[in-house]
């Protein structure tokens, strides 16, 4: 099919044409490596400054907080470790985190359990969100780490984040965010938000792939977790990937600028797409409706496969997902839906659609036909869904 329709911003945003021309001269004109003394070097070193002044400007902290990285695993990863050591060194070894952050985060602290670190992951009910008084009431004398998603990447639940870093803050516990699906969506100072790491990666907002950044606080120390050179001030090893980092920032900027124009629009699509699906038998919305992002859509059906679901509205031309891009290789259901209460069955049958601000009404409503037609579809052929409309099974859904 010529149509495309791409809703599956979660997962990977298309490169903006800001941040292509950013690119382009670091690629064969400004080349050198910034850790070179002669020119060539220090003209890219120059941009490195730039662009690193840039994104602490749009993030509300200093240049010298902001460490660059290969996108929002690897900063997920050093800020936790990071915090970890620190703890080690104190005696503390206990970390708070929620059951349905990224992988990025849960398998870290897996690593960290198994060197003799105890988690606690708060339980983030049906609605997919936790309270400050949570995390106050989880918190011990051992705790050395609270670390907390901003936005959800399978269903688009926003935290209480300035909240919660008051609560950090008082208690005297280091506060980390994976503000990865938040970042350049979201407005976000984390001087005011009370936040002390946090992640963030370009492509979730129209840069390039590879690339993202970690604000740590002045005076959290940092553990490196990619030994060799003495690259950004010694707290990651590796030549700086100066054409990326320049699109991230121009990304970053311009993103930053559009946040209520683009919230704007996308929240009167996503609430026309949530009305729409809603109209379908034995269906549900993942996650709250009002406290998510307006670029965020989930859904599970009662008596379908996701994956089938996935082929049949790519053959209509829509490019949609059943969760994080990460895991999509695996056969097990989203730990983010088994997290919120959705029972096996069900989380099964569950669709993401994740929008940007280039898609149309048209789009929408061609969307919410397909949905419909396809799930219809998808139940006239499945004996589980015989079984439950003849009332041999009882529906979940109700």
């Amino acid at each position: 099919m010529d149509r495309q329709i791409y809703l599956d911003n979660a997962a990977t945003t298309k490169m903006s044409r800001t941040a292509i021309e950013a690119m382009l001269p670091y690629f064969d004109k400004t080349f050198g490596n910034p850790s070179s003394l002669h020119t060539a070097g220090q003209r890219a070193a120059e941009a490195l400054s730039y662009a690193r002044s840039k994104v602490a400007s749009l993030l509300g902290c200093e240049p010298r907080e902001i460490t660059f990285t290969s996108g929002g695993s690897e900063a997920d990863n050093q800020a936790i470790i990071s915090a970890a050591a620190i703890g080690e060194r104190q005696g503390k070894k206990h970390i708070i985190s929620t059951a349905f952050e990224h992988h990025a985060v849960l398998h870290t602290l897996e690593k960290l359990k198994k060197q003799g670190f105890e988690i606690t992951l708060l339980d983030v009910g049906e609605r997919g969100l936790i309270t400050p008084q949570q995390v106050g009431e989880a918190i011990r004398g051992d705790t050395c780490l609270v670390t907390i998603m901003y936005a959800n990447n399978e269903i688009g639940t926003i935290q209480p984040i300035a909240e919660i870093g008051a609560v950090c803050r008082e208690k005297g516990v280091i506060f980390h965010t994976d503000a990865v699906q938040a970042a350049g969506h979201i407005h976000i100072n984390v001087k005011q938000q009370n936040i002390d790491m946090l992640s963030l990666s370009a492509h979730k907002f129209h840069g390039p792939k590879g690339i993202g950044a970690l604000y740590v606080k002045k005076g959290i120390v940092i553990t490196s977790v990619i030994e060799g050179g003495a690259q950004e001030r010694g707290k990651r090893a590796g030549t700086e990937n100066i054409p990326a980092i320049m699109g991230m920032a121009a990304a970053f900027e311009e993103a930053c600028k559009s946040i209520d124009e683009n919230a704007a629009k996308l929240t009167v699509l996503r609430d026309r797409l949530i009305d729409g699906i809603s109209e379908i038998p034995h269906c549900i919305l993942n996650g709250d409706r009002e406290k998510r992002q307006p670029s965020n859509v989930n859904f599970c059906f009662e008596g379908i496969e996701g994956e089938s679901l996935l082929l049949l509205l790519d053959d209509k031309g829509i490019c949609a997902s059943s969760g994080s891009a990460c895991t999509s290789g695996s056969l097990d259901p989203s730990h983010v839906l088994l997290a919120i209460g959705r029972p096996h069955e069900v989380a099964h049958g569950s669709l993401r659609l994740s929008l940007s601000e280039e898609n149309t009404v048209d789009e929408i409503d061609y969307t919410i036909k397909s949905v419909k037609e396809t799930v219809e579809y998808l139940r006239s052929i499945s004996p589980v869904w015989r079984d439950l409309a003849s009332g041999k099974k009882e529906f979940v859904l109700k």
